[in-house]
């Protein structure tokens, strides 16, 4: 299931993880920061062992993706429909 939340950054670089999603993080936790193009993307650093390379090809799938909207190739759905689509994924 995808979350999506809104925050902003600060004068000083710094951002906020919204409560709802930090759940499974702790305090002091290091975290790794991919940035692909547009596109941040915080990974745990325990976890970059066990799935980093799949990390880093979503990222260019992510960034092949915004690349395609910003050329205007994508396609307008209503949620449910894309709900639907991101469930055969």
């Amino acid at each position: 299931m995808i979350n999506v939340a809104i925050t902003k950054l600060s004068s000083k670089g710094q951002i906020v993880i919204p409560s709802e999603m930090r759940d499974d993080f702790s305090k002091g936790e290091k975290l790794v920061i991919i940035k692909s193009g547009k596109q941040l993307i915080l990974k745990k650093v325990s976890d970059l062992g066990k799935n980093f390379e799949e990390d880093l090809a979503f990222a260019k799938k992510t960034e092949e993706a915004w690349q395609s909207y910003e050329r205007g190739e994508f396609v307008s759905l209503p949620a449910d429909k894309f709900l639907e689509e991101i469930e055969k994924c």
